[in-house]
């Protein structure tokens, strides 16, 4: 049993700071398995205490996950000197815990991003032996066909030699819209496979990662917590 500073459980949330869960003790609002917390520096054990602030339990799990809704113009990273980076959409208190994108996006493509200070989780969803399958929409210039389809999922040959695993292309509308699906994360893979086709991607987007598909409501710049559910299936 690994027992935590009350004061570090509740900040870990990412909904207050540790000033903040200090003066929430101080005003008798959190509750430490029924009874009033007492202390801030008090240690209890994340994985069977009730911890409730203003009558709410709350979830004190030993790791966060992030749902956001990439924009573009971010970096896909924790830091960078001189660009910004998709951690700073996030509080301060996500921030300081150190968490970081599970994989990449370009800074110009949209949609899906997982953030989790989860270690173990980020490495089986980007193993090469899982093969996570990852959708894109896409819009090109020009139209993709059956051709096009036909040579993704035969394994295309990029211009470096390459070899890429057979990925999915399903044309939307005219086929100046697509759906693109990747069961492996080379660099611009998606942007390259077009372009060799002849079809440059004008605009990308992804929309889901294995079985966590991106929440519309969100809308670009925005995040939430998964839910209980999301992170078990995640996990399956």
């Amino acid at each position: 049993m690994s027992l935590e500073r009350l004061d570090k459980l509740l900040s870990s949330t990412g909904r207050w700071s540790r000033r903040e869960v200090k003066d929430l003790v101080r005003q008798g609002r959190v509750l430490a398995d029924g009874l009033p917390a007492a202390r801030p520096e008090d240690k209890y054990d994340p994985a069977a205490a009730v911890i409730q602030v203003d009558g709410q339990r709350v979830d004190c799990a030993p790791y966060a996950y992030v749902m956001m809704d990439k924009p573009a113009g971010l970096l896909s990273a924790t830091e960078d000197r001189s660009q910004p980076t998709v951690l700073d959409l996030l509080p301060p208190e996500l921030r300081r815990r150190g968490l970081f994108p599970v994989g990449r996006l370009d800074k110009d493509t949209t949609g899906l991003l997982l953030l989790t200070d989860d270690g173990p989780l980020a490495h089986a969803l980007l193993s090469p032996k899982k093969h996570v399958d990852k959708v894109y929409w896409a819009r090109v210039e020009g139209r993709v066909d059956r051709e096009d389809t036909d040579a993704l999922a035969a394994g295309m040959a990029l211009g470096d030699g390459q070899r890429c695993l057979p990925a999915g292309l399903e044309p939307l509308g005219d086929g100046s819209e697509c759906l693109v699906t990747l069961r492996e994360g080379k660099y611009h893979q998606v942007k390259r496979m077009l372009a060799a086709r002849g079809k440059p991607v004008l605009a990308l987007r992804r929309l889901s990662m294995g079985p966590l598909s991106l929440d519309l409501s969100l809308g670009p710049g925005n995040w939430r917590f998964l839910t209980a559910i999301e992170v078990d299936t995640l996990k399956k």
